[in-house]
C-alpha cells in the first residue's frame, strides 16, 4: 500500500498546484496540467489494483479518472 499512498499524495500535491495558480502563462499552465493528468493516471492505476479489497481505493481510483479526464479536455481546449 506505500506506493498507493505516495502515489496519492503526488496527485493531491499537483491538485494544490493547479488550485494555487496565480498567474496565466499558456506554457506553464499546459505543463502543470499534464503533470496533473499524468499523476492522476498513476494514482488511478495504483488505486484500482487495490479497488477490490479496500472501498476508499475504489472511490480514489474514480476520483483520479475523472480527473484525468478533466485534465486532458483542459489539454484539448487549450489547443
Amino acid at each position: 500500500m506505500t506506493p498507493c499512498i505516495r502515489t496519492t499524495m503526488d496527485c493531491a500535491a499537483t491538485a494544490a498546484v493547479l488550485s494555487r495558480h496565480t498567474g496565466y502563462d499558456a506554457n506553464i499552465t499546459r505543463a502543470v496540467i499534464e503533470a496533473c493528468a499524468t499523476v492522476c493516471k498513476a494514482c488511478g492505476d495504483q488505486c484500482t489494483s487495490h479497488a477490490d479489497m479496500h472501498e476508499h481505493c475504489r472511490v480514489c481510483a474514480e476520483a483520479c479518472r475523472r480527473c484525468e479526464q478533466a485534465c486532458n479536455g483542459l489539454l484539448t481546449g487549450l489547443g
